[in-house]
């Protein structure tokens, strides 16, 4: 369950890495960041669920008090809204289809898979292999250029 695989610990280590690499990689002096909520309407007041009160507000007032620009938890089926999304630089959300379904709504063909936090710079396309396509002149190129003009937009961030 993803409600297990959660940890204090952890939403502080992505959120501090998430920062670091939007300010290092993206040239964000302060980067503004939101952390989706678990639970359908960020849990209702423990209602529905209990993972908001018990984990994900205390991270969020942790990284606030380290001098971080961090909203949450915010309920994910709205965060993606045009007019909401502009009030951050990043969400950071609880498990795999909280973010990519939006992703991939919003640009299914450009969207880059990322990795933060690494020494050097990785980056692929979003949509994954396309093992099953491959040799037969169907995939399309789009999110793999995307992937590489990222990279070196990286790169050339780093290199300064």
């Amino acid at each position: 369950a993803v409600s297990a695989a959660l940890s204090l610990e952890g939403l502080l280590r992505t959120a501090r890495v998430t920062a670091q690499s939007l300010t290092r990689d993206f040239g964000l002096p302060r980067p503004r960041l939101a952390l989706a909520a678990l639970n359908p309407h960020a849990g209702e007041s423990g209602e529905i669920g209990r993972e908001e009160i018990t984990l994900i507000t205390p991270a969020a007032e942790r990284l606030r008090a380290e001098g971080l620009d961090i909203e949450g938890p915010l309920p994910a089926d709205s965060l993606f809204a045009p007019e909401i999304r502009q009030r951050y630089d990043a969400v950071i959300c609880m498990y795999h289809d909280q973010a990519l379904i939006p992703i991939k709504m919003l640009d299914f063909w450009g969207g880059v898979n990322l990795t933060l936090g690494l020494p050097v710079v990785r980056t692929s396309p979003d949509h994954g292999t396309a093992f099953d396509i491959a040799g037969r002149g169907l995939a399309r190129a789009d999110s793999f250029i995307a992937a590489l003009r990222m990279a070196g937009e990286i790169a050339r961030r780093r290199s300064h």
